[in-house]
């Protein structure tokens, strides 16, 4: 199932899932993020995310750093990564980004305070206080400043949750096969001129993982008057949602965006709340006037 967070504000957050998107606002960007899913449930996933990035001492650099935290049921994760972008300059004013992610991935689960089926199941007897892992993740992106084609894994390290602590052998091997799998992350999106004061952005996204189905989101969005957004957005059978986002002034924005659950959860469920602060300072490289539309 899914175990990386989702967005529904990823095309304004996509060092979150990409590195290779890092110096690409030409400038020092901060986005911070706080995603409140199925609003309702107890233990519903609750994610935090701080990005920060820039380029870096060259033009074809760029330097970006993300700090996460992601809490669902018993397990709480904390992601301190850093992400490194080499960037190649194209015709039309487009580049193709690579990039790296690297840092620790801290994992805790209070499994004892669960009610499993089976009263002896040994996994469910067992809290992991401080679970500490490294982890990387590599991405690519070529982007313009009208639009971006990305692929990206965030996590590419296994790393296994639980050992068997009932054994002799129990720091060696392992008692069950879960652990963090990769999650894989296509991305694209492009602006359309629809007149002098609106812009059309649709927006994709597609996510892979091991042992769960394929699944994508489609968005669409609106820029008037090169202030304010305004889109819808759909997720394959799980959600539909609105999304809003006010650039207040050339150099700070907010956003918003609710998710209303159509699958079975929402009799159950008051929909999902997603709350975006972005900050940009500092002067653009030498050349460099587009705005910025993702």
């Amino acid at each position: 199932a899914q175990q990386d967070p989702q967005f529904t504000q990823y095309m304004f957050n996509l060092l979150a899932i990409n590195p290779a998107y890092a110096g690409s606002a030409e400038r020092v960007s901060l986005k911070a993020l706080s995603r409140h899913q199925w609003v309702g449930f107890e233990g519903a996933p609750t994610t935090q995310t701080l990005t920060v990035h820039s380029p870096f001492l060259l033009e074809s650099l760029g330097l970006g750093g993300t700090i996460m935290r992601d809490e669902h049921g018993p397990v709480r994760q904390y992601g301190f990564m850093v992400d490194v972008a080499y960037r190649m300059f194209l015709t039309h004013n487009s580049k193709l980004s690579f990039g790296i992610k690297g840092g620790m991935n801290l994992f805790q689960g209070k499994f004892a305070d669960l009610h499993p089926l089976d009263a002896n199941d040994v996994v469910f007897q067992q809290n992991i206080q401080q679970k500490l892992d490294p982890q990387f993740g590599f991405g690519v992106m070529w982007y313009s400043d009208r639009y971006y084609l990305g692929l990206s894994t965030p996590k590419l390290l296994r790393t296994d949750f639980f050992k068997d602590a009932t054994t002799p052998d129990s720091l060696t091997s392992s008692l069950w096969q879960a652990g963090q799998r990769a999650h894989w992350f296509l991305t694209g999106g492009y602006v359309f001129d629809l007149g002098l004061f609106t812009k059309f952005k649709p927006t994709f996204m597609v996510k892979a993982v091991d042992g769960a189905p394929l699944s994508f989101d489609l968005t669409a969005n609106f820029l008037l008057y090169e202030k304010l957004w305004l889109g819808a957005m759909y997720r394959h059978s799980d959600a539909v949602g609105l999304l809003a986002q006010y650039n207040v002034t050339n150099d700070l924005s907010v956003g918003y965006a609710y998710d209303y659950p159509i699958s079975v959860l929402h009799d159950h469920s008051g929909g999902t709340h997603e709350f975006m602060l972005g900050f940009e300072f500092g002067n653009k490289l030498k050349g460099i006037r587009s705005p910025r539309y993702f």
